[in-house]
């Protein structure tokens, strides 16, 4: 986490010929996201040794560790398959802090990658986004400190907190509000050298971009959100920890297309679809 240029990883399936069942880890090193070069990636080894979720596909002709693949060769999934998913409740400026810290879980069946919709269900209500500054789990840990907390950040990607208001205010657990299927959109990749502490979060929706704000308004910092939620769990190499959104939303419908923005990450794109429960009644 001190290298002096980014270092992006992506969890990405091959379009020629798309196989539903492959996964390979690229990597980039290029500063600039949008030049050429931030285009030409290298297959890299999974940075998750030991998950079984994250392990790489067999290797295939041109994707082998080391070979260099365009970005128009494949297309970027959610950049890991977690144990867990949290977040942090009220944790917005010195109000969120002057509660004690409190986290919520998402169900790790509700991540999807980027472009992927996200699907409101017709009884559901008032859908929001949250662009949310991700942590993604490097290795397992459980009792990290302030001293530590770090080791255990393999890097940052963009998390959406797709939440469901009508239902938070009816399952005080927020599980049916948080963890609906498509509801935490993450991605397109990881950033392995950010500097978190100012960083700009903002949601663009529909093409306007609401209110901004940045991490530097977050109550509870990512050291201490780490310390606290490894206290009593164990996190695992690939589990996603989304921090808060101090930003402005706005309610998302069916037909909306809603960006979350990250300042030294990038953008995560979703397009928002109706439910369509005929898709899961096939499976």
């Amino acid at each position: 986490m001190t290298s002096s240029r980014p270092r992006r990883i992506a969890r990405v399936r091959p379009v020629h010929p798309a196989s539903p069942d492959e996964q390979f880890f690229v990597a980039n090193d290029a500063a600039d996201f949008h030049s050429a070069d931030g285009r030409k990636w290298t297959v890299v080894e999974t940075p998750f040794p030991g998950s079984p979720a994250n392990a790489g596909s067999p290797a295939r002709t041109g994707w082998e560790p080391g070979a260099e693949v365009l970005e128009d060769g494949f297309v970027f999934l959610a950049p890991s398959v977690p144990a867990n998913v949290l977040g942090m409740a009220h944790n917005t400026g010195q109000p969120g802090r002057d509660l004690p810290a409190q986290a919520f879980h998402k169900a790790a069946t509700s991540v999807i990658g980027p472009g992927e919709a996200i699907e409101i269900g017709a009884d559901v209500g008032h859908v929001d986004p949250e662009a949310e500054l991700t942590v993604v789990v490097g290795r397992k840990a459980r009792g990290l400190t302030l001293d530590n907390a770090r080791t255990a950040i393999l890097g940052f990607t963009i998390g959406n907190d797709v939440s469901a208001r009508d239902l938070q205010k009816s399952d005080e657990l927020w599980i049916s509000a948080k963890s609906q299927d498509t509801f935490t959109p993450t991605g397109p990749w990881i950033v392995t050298d950010l500097d978190e502490g100012d960083v700009s979060i903002a949601v663009v929706h529909n093409g306007q971009e609401l209110r901004a704000a940045s991490s530097a308004d977050l109550g509870w910092k990512v050291g201490e959100i780490l310390v606290y939620l490894s206290s009593f769990m164990t996190l695992h190499p690939g589990d996603l920890v989304l921090t808060g959104f101090p930003a402005e939303s706005a309610r998302i419908l069916p037909g909306d297309i809603v960006t979350c923005k990250i300042g030294g990450i990038g953008e995560l794109s979703n397009p928002v679809t109706a439910t369509s429960w005929e898709k899961y009644s096939l499976m």
